[in-house]
């Protein structure tokens, strides 16, 4: 059987998923990317199986490997609009497009928690750049990890707490993805025993990334160990359906799809 090409996001918070599994070259074929690189080559037939942005699910007849994504319940660090105005009075906000699911997550926000309807305009993820072009600014991922809100003289929204507090649910960034007839069995309890190992040392992966810098160093520590969440049962499922109700609900997708899982 030829190993699954397996489309992973190369951001700090997928190494609990995808540890491990490079050492597997005869089950999975591992390659790293942007979320939204990995939608398109899951889109394209270009990989069997792609840890996608949530939103990228409506886009085809797909199949979900149960019990794993990436989420949060409430405060997610890595997903956050940044605005040196109060958030009521923005009226251009600038997107960095390297996740879908965070695009319309603002977008839901932007209707349903702050009542505003800027406009929106697509951008590289420098913060400096994005606020001489719009009013604010959404970055995603390691580079929005990065910003130190006091240093740039920024306020920070974190998107995950703003969902927490319109719906009271978690929120899904993201979940493995594929054609129905794509995982096995076998394949599906392989992901998810790399999900429930996790990294063998979070402290060494906190003291990697941080280059010497202890204070960054905890913070890394305090994301891989307290905002994110890992599993995909009955709450997260509930903020998932609930986020396609109202991206359908603004338009910003055209459509729903019921939440179709691979068997285990």
């Amino acid at each position: 059987m030829k190993p699954l090409r397996l489309g992973a996001v190369s951001y700090l918070n997928t190494k609990p998923l995808v540890h491990g599994l490079d050492a597997h070259p005869d089950q999975f074929d591992v390659r790293f990317d942007v979320p939204s690189k990995c939608a398109e080559l899951l889109h394209a037939g270009r990989v069997d199986l792609g840890l996608i942005p949530a939103i990228e699910y409506l886009r085809g007849s797909y199949a979900i490997v149960p019990d794993i994504s990436i989420a949060s319940d409430g405060e997610v660090a890595t997903v956050a609009v940044f605005t040196r105005k109060p958030i009521g009075e923005v009226r251009t906000l600038a997107l960095d497009l390297s996740s879908r699911t965070s695009v319309a997550l603002t977008r839901v926000l932007c209707a349903k928690q702050w009542h505003i309807e800027p406009k929106f305009t697509p951008a590289e993820p420098d913060l400096e750049a994005m606020l001489r072009r719009a009013d604010a600014a959404l970055v995603i991922g390691d580079p929005a990890f990065a910003i130190d809100p006091q240093k740039r003289n920024v306020t920070k929204i974190d998107l995950g707490a703003e969902w927490k507090t319109l719906t009271g649910l978690p929120f899904v960034y993201a979940m493995y993805v594929g054609r129905p007839d794509a995982a096995t069995p076998p394949q599906c309890r392989a992901l998810q025993a790399a999900r429930a190992r996790g990294p063998p040392n979070p402290p060494a992966i906190a003291r990697q990334e941080s280059g010497g810098d202890r204070a960054y160093e905890q913070k890394v520590l305090a994301y891989l160990r307290d905002n994110l969440k890992y599993g995909l049962g009955e709450s997260e499922q509930a903020g998932l359906w609930r986020f396609y109700e109202l991206a359908a609900e603004i338009g910003v997708v055209p459509g729903l799809e019921p939440l179709r899982f691979y068997e285990q």
